[in-house]
């Protein structure tokens, strides 16, 4: 009996969705896209720009055996469904598949699932449409303009400036950092004093702040001032002006979208995007809880805040029974103006799957995001929490201060999302207008202004998404290239500070002067976001892409011409000795994993050697593989130097620069496992107590924190020790990476 077959874009999501459907199916994974425009053609683009932008598709090596196993698979079923991810990328891998398996576009062989439970998905097989050309358009005509703009670009600034690449986004979100660094360099501080009043009454004791002088805003520039409104307000009694009682409302915030995800969990979990979306895919793609495995959340990839009609009956319906009437609130949606409302909220599947029923089946890391979605959630749909706010006013020779503080009436949303959201109760002692305060001490401070912030990667997503600068989709990728390109780095604030921010390299700084100078008309945030918009217009069927494509060419490629005419080539840095190889100057240039120095005579002579002084002794240093006797030497990775043979790909060994600490034995066991405990050194050269177990067992010992224990999350130390825990793990194979790509980055 012949099987229809499903072929669905990841191999974890194919197990899954087949077990739901029974056996007369056979679900199947095409592992991402099959093809990609090709490197062809003028230029390189695979892209005819004279007829009509016809693009040349190729199918990817890596999946040529892939491709000619569904063809197989294709030939022997009972019909082919074509189940690719709910979202432009997914529609344009299923109008591939469709192309290559000889399947018509007019025939109902699409099905799209917002999330991978059984009801979804055995709904959703029995309701196939025809595949969107119009999203598929829309997702044609941005790959295009990508590989227009990235590949002219790119090799534009490689001949002139040596600078890696450039994007349609990703050089707008590099313009934000170093306008913002600009804007940091420029900022002249200035002076500006504040006035406080310590109030005491009976056992209470609260600050008013000084507000107005004589009817006006209290602006005070320097000290002399600050004394004059002191000498005043101490001169005459501190009398208790007004005193105003009223009750404010604080409404949840909405569900999930990409974006908010992405923040939220920056901020509150300290993941960044990349890792966000990552675990994401995971719950989305299904988790096995003890012999059946499901989706936990629905699609994360989502501009929108709706909640289905289902789910949110479901949900009040939990509230009800768990909380209480009172804490059932109403769905709210509100969507940004070039959002998609294709998707859902990013939402649990099932309310009733608390996050404390399924962690004995979850990673720390996907607990830890699962408990933060489920809480916004369901916060999203619970009343508003109830606060009694009181004002006070007091006054003396013209002076008037202000104090407020607020006490919780009903604690509404805040029941399930209150670790996330911090919280103040501040009383304030009775008071009656007319009532003179005797126990005051008015103090001044001095304050200097400060400038603007950098930019976190939680502030460069909110940033992105205000101005419609890309998709919330994208922005892992995006944060992901800047870095990797050596152009902005990703450090903390100030010493000793958890929270990092963005910092332009001077390479950054130059590739973005280069292309404000050349570019500006293009590579800004008002084009950018003119961009999006005509996409999503292509996307409703309501613009012609050709027309569209034409348009954004005549504008750029004068704009090219008149850069590889006008711009000066900066010279490479010369490292003063000549190459032992072939005699030529040795040159400084930029790899993936910094600076390094090689020939001047690249790609003729590949002579490299380390720019750092440190490492160029150490690879002084004769060192055989054992593997195969061939000579080390001494290459840089994602995690920093270590030796590799000479002999890769054909001989893969590596070792680390130096032995890495032992685990130390603590006597104690594991909680979780009874194996011994251990401490280790994370990558941050903090100790830290674990499972020696790992990564059978994930069991971190947790770090004694500090009086002030408001953080909502897990401390920083867990995670950089599992973090830590992880990349020890899998180094190895990194590392093996980095050696393939070395060459290429290095040139």
């Amino acid at each position: 009996m012949k099987k229809k077959l499903v072929i669905v874009e990841s191999p974890s999501k194919a197990k899954t969705i087949e077990k739901y459907l029974g056996d007369s199916y056979k679900v199947v994974s095409s592992k991402g896209h099959i093809c990609d425009l090709a490197t062809s053609g003028k230029g390189g683009l695979g892209i005819d720009i004279e007829h009509d932008f016809k693009p040349t598709y190729r199918i990817s090596k890596e999946k040529k055996e892939v491709v000619k196993e569904l063809k197989s698979l294709a030939s022997k079923s009972d019909g082919v469904i074509l189940a690719s991810d709910p979202d432009r990328e997914g529609e344009a891998i299923a109008w591939h598949l469709a192309r290559e398996l000889g399947l018509s576009t007019d025939d109902n062989n699409r099905v799209t699932f917002h999330e991978i439970t059984k009801p979804v998905v055995t709904q959703a097989i029995q309701d196939p449409h025809q595949i969107d050309m119009n999203l598929v358009r829309s997702q044609e005509a941005r790959r295009i303009l990508d590989r227009i703009i990235g590949f002219k670009l790119s090799k534009l600034l490689q001949n002139k400036i040596q600078s890696k690449s450039a994007g349609r986004v990703q050089s707008v979100a590099l313009r934000l950092i170093v306008e913002r660094e600009e804007e940091i360099r420029k900022f002249v501080a200035e002076e500006y004093w504040t006035i406080e009043a310590k109030v005491k009454k009976g056992n209470s004791t609260f600050e008013a702040s000084l507000t107005k002088v004589d009817g006006k805003k209290a602006e005070i520039k320097n000290e002399q001032e600050a004394n004059a409104i002191l000498e005043r307000a101490k001169s005459i009694p501190f009398t208790v002006k007004s005193v105003s009682t009223r009750k404010k409302s604080k409404a949840p915030k909405l569900p999930f979208t990409t974006s908010t995800l992405q923040q939220e969990s920056s901020t509150k979990l300290g993941y960044g995007a990349k890792k966000t979306m990552n675990i994401a895919q995971k719950l989305y793609e299904g988790v096995d809880l003890g012999g059946t495995t499901t989706g936990l959340i629905s699609y994360m990839r989502t501009d929108s805040t709706r909640l289905s009609p289902l789910f949110v009956t479901d949900a009040e319906n939990y509230i009800d029974r768990e909380y209480g009437s009172d804490y059932k609130g109403t769905a709210h949606q509100k969507n940004s103006t070039n959002a998609q409302d294709a998707h859902e909220a990013i939402r649990p599947t099932d309310i009733t799957q608390t996050p404390d029923k399924v962690r004995p089946y979850l990673t720390n890391e996907q607990y830890r995001l699962y408990s933060l979605i489920y809480a916004r959630t369901l916060a999203s749909l619970m009343a508003d929490a109830q606060f009694n706010v009181t004002s006070v006013k007091f006054e003396a020779d013209g002076c008037e201060f202000s104090a407020s503080g607020q006490t919780m009436l009903f604690d509404g949303y805040t029941k399930v999302y209150s670790k996330y959201e911090k919280q103040t109760n501040s009383l304030l002692p009775v008071m009656k207008p007319g009532e003179v305060m005797n126990r005051v001490e008015i103090l001044s401070s001095q304050h200097f202004t400060e400038p603007p912030a950098r930019y976190t990667e939680a502030r460069l997503i909110k940033t992105l998404e205000e101005k419609s600068i890309g998709r919330p989709s994208t922005y892992a990728s995006i944060i992901d290239t800047l870095q990797n390109r050596s152009y902005v780095t990703l450090e903390p604030s100030s010493e000793g500070s958890k929270t990092k921010v963005f910092r332009p390299t001077e390479q950054g700084e130059l590739t973005n002067s280069k292309l404000q100078e050349f570019f500006r008309k293009i590579i800004n945030v008002q084009y950018t976001a003119d961009m999006e918009k005509n996409l999503d217009i292509i996307a409703e069927g309501q613009e012609d892409y050709v027309e569209f494509l034409k348009e954004f060419y005549d504008d750029f490629e004068p704009l090219v011409e008149k850069a590889y005419e006008k711009m000066p080539k900066k010279e490479l840095e010369k490292v003063g000795r000549a190459c032992p190889d072939c005699g030529g100057d040795l040159v400084y240039r930029n790899g993936r994993y910094g600076k390094f120095i090689s020939c001047i005579n690249y790609p003729t002579c590949k002579y490299t050697e380390n720019a750092d002084p440190v490492l160029n002794e150490l690879a002084k240093t004769e060192k055989i593989c054992p593997e195969c006797g061939s000579h080390m030497q001494i290459k840089k990775g994602r995690f920093g130097p270590f030796w590799a043979c000479t002999r890769y790909p054909e001989c893969k060994h590596i070792e680390p620069l130096k032995e890495k600490a032992k685990p130390k034995p603590t006597g104690e066991m594991c909680p979780e496992c009874g194996s011994p405990l251990v401490e280790r050194i994370s990558r941050y050269g903090k100790p830290f107590v674990g499972c020696s177990n790992y990564p059978k067992c994930r069991y971190i010992k947790k770090t004694p924190k500090a009086a002030k224990d408001v953080d909502p999350a897990q401390s920083a130390a867990e995670d950089a020790a599992v973090d830590a825990a992880v990349e020890a793990a899998a180094e190895a194979a990194a590392e093996q990476s980095a050696v393939a790509s070395m060459s290429g980055e290095n040139s």
